[in-house]
């Protein structure tokens, strides 16, 4: 038998402590929002800002593509797995985990004496429903779970697999949110918003309000009631409003940027910053004609174009205050995962500044010709772009005026096109944009194939006017899908078998560009260390320190306490 409870290796954070001192590129949940105000005083409430755009809509369903919060704080995954360290997974709703030899078998021990905030026992019949709910409502089933799960007894169960599935572990054990049994037997797992979520974690919801929403700590909760007794999130109006408020003192913990980043402590009296290098950026296309996406952008000839227009050391310096740094197209995270990065990958790094000769080679190689006007057409039809982006998140619109102009000097215009959040999340979803501009984040673990298997796989995208899950882009290459379910039986200590996989999935990515690579957003962090102590830092990262990154904060608001305490 394989015991993975403990004993993994520490991370090494030597790449975090060298970034720490830097400021924010951006992350997919910049900053934004519509209208409202807090006062941080009260030494017991943290005032969350996570960059919400327009009105919070009531969503706590914890599987729904929509939710705007409860991962980790309303309901609990049976450990706490995070991307940015290799430490020992940490028990929530389960104690320990033993694989089989072969991967097929998967037994948890779960934590005794837990109840749900109703006052219901929690117990391995909840497991077992959750796990059943995934398999029966496959929109639901974005880890692509395709085991069995059995009871053994109140505090038991057993996952088994027809095939090796040890790649599935973060996924399964961290990132599957365990939901009541005798609530959700009742309702629509894919459609309900739950309202009034009853789950098993430290907070519960207090109250709810389109302008904000605060959690309150659950004084039932199986570790104790946390220190910090409430979490009120906020909307605001973008990020200079979540700067404002930052230096008014009206919000204790955001993540975005502020002018003078690399100063924080000193222009934010009482305020502390982290950066990390985590998410990232690119321009998101619906690619894929067969799957219903409409415009130019679904020809792989101009979305490598654009790759190659793209100057990104002005990127770099207009939008992001310098702090982006490099990035592979493949997507392997730099430098972390730069050892996953195939040996065919001819330029293994996006390159920084343009080079109009190869856009010019590679548009006019597909029948567009340059107008008057500088602009290139094909078949009469101009090269113009929409780019989606939130109200507010003045970082990304600046990257987005930036590269218009750098685009249209290259021949291809692009414009921009501001929403709420809600929309921009909804034209995703649906596949009814052009381009967007995001991030992706890293997955489960900290290993390529999460990310790979959330953003490229068939399975986690769907046509046009359908909600995807993941893979917004609608990108779908057999190939890819088949390298992937081999990564999924293939033992993570068997490195050439899954390079040989990686090689796959890495030259069908770069050779289709489905989501544009623009850099490596080190995503900021501003906090109130003055009144809370318990922090990550470089040197102890137990979690990622974003405020909208779930189920991470928390973990956060769980190690905090008010100064003093």
């Amino acid at each position: 038998m394989i015991l993975r409870t403990t004993r993994r290796r520490r991370a090494s954070l030597a790449l975090v402590a060298g970034v720490a001192a830097l400021g924010l590129a951006l992350t997919g949940c910049s900053s934004s929002g519509a209208s409202g105000s807090g006062s941080s005083t009260e030494a017991d409430t943290l005032i969350a800002y996570t960059g919400q755009s327009g009105d919070y809509q009531l969503n706590f369903n914890p599987y729904s593509p929509t939710k705007i919060g409860g991962l980790g704080t309303i309901y609990e995954s049976l450990f706490f797995v995070t991307n940015v360290n290799t430490e020992d997974y940490v028990p929530l709703l389960a104690t320990e985990y033993t694989w089989n030899e072969d991967g097929t078998q998967l037994d948890v021990t779960l934590r005794d004496g837990v109840t749900w905030s109703d006052g219901e026992a929690f117990d391995a019949d909840d497991v077992v429903f959750t796990f059943q709910l995934l398999l029966d409502t496959p929109a639901l089933n974005t880890s692509g779970f395709n085991g069995a799960v059995t009871k053994v007894d109140a505090t038991h169960v057993t996952l088994t697999f027809p095939e090796p599935a040890f790649v599935t572990g973060p996924e399964l054990l961290g990132k599957t949110f365990i939901v009541p049994e005798h609530i959700w037997k009742d309702i629509d797992p894919a459609a309900d918003v739950n309202a009034e979520p009853v789950g098993t974690g430290p907070y519960v919801l207090s109250n709810f309000k389109p302008q904000a929403f605060t959690l309150t700590a659950n004084e039932d909760y199986w570790d104790g009631a946390p220190a910090v007794t409430n979490i009120r999130y906020l909307s605001l109006s973008g990020n200079t409003a979540g700067a404002d408020a930052l230096a008014a003192g009206n919000i204790d913990w955001q993540t975005g940027p502020v002018p003078d980043i690399a100063n924080v402590s000193k222009n934010y009296p009482g305020y502390e910053a982290i950066t990390i290098p985590q998410n990232q950026m690119a321009l998101l296309t619906c690619s894929n004609a067969e799957l219903g996406c409409e415009g130019p952008q679904t020809d792989p000839a101009v979305r490598e174009a654009i790759y190659y227009a793209l100057n990104r050391d002005q990127l770099n310096s207009l939008a992001f205050q310098n702090t982006a740094s490099e990035m592979s197209p493949t997507f392997a995270l730099l430098p972390a995962q730069e050892q996953f990065i195939s040996d065919a990958i001819e330029e293994k790094v996006v390159p920084t500044a343009p080079d109009l000769d190869k856009v010019d080679e590679i548009l006019t190689g597909a029948g567009y010709e340059k107008g008057a006007d500088g602009l290139y057409a094909k078949d009469g039809v101009e090269l113009k772009l929409t780019v989606e982006v939130v109200t507010g998140w003045t970082d990304y619109i600046t990257a987005i005026d930036t590269m218009a102009q750098q685009l249209k000097a290259a021949g291809i215009g692009v414009t921009a096109a501001q929403s709420s959040w809600n929309e921009w999340t909804e034209k995703k979803g649906k596949g009814t944009y052009q381009l967007a501009i995001d991030s992706l984040g890293q997955g489960a673990a900290s290993d390529p194939y999460y990310l790979y298997n959330n953003f490229f796989s068939s399975a986690n995208t769907a046509p046009v006017g359908e909600t995807a899950p993941v893979n917004v882009a609608r990108f779908s290459d057999p190939a890819v899908d088949a390298a992937l379910a081999v990564l999924k039986q293939t033992s993570p200590d068997d490195i050439e078998a899954r390079q040989a996989q990686f090689d796959i999935i890495q030259a069908a990515i770069v050779a289709n560009l489905p989501y544009i690579p623009i850099l490596t957003g080190g995503t900021t962090s501003e906090y109130n260390a003055e009144k809370f102590t318990g922090w990550p830092t470089a040197d102890d990262l137990y979690a990622f320190p974003a405020v909208w990154a779930s189920p991470d904060n928390a973990q956060i608001f769980k190690a905090l306490k008010p100064a003093g305490e």
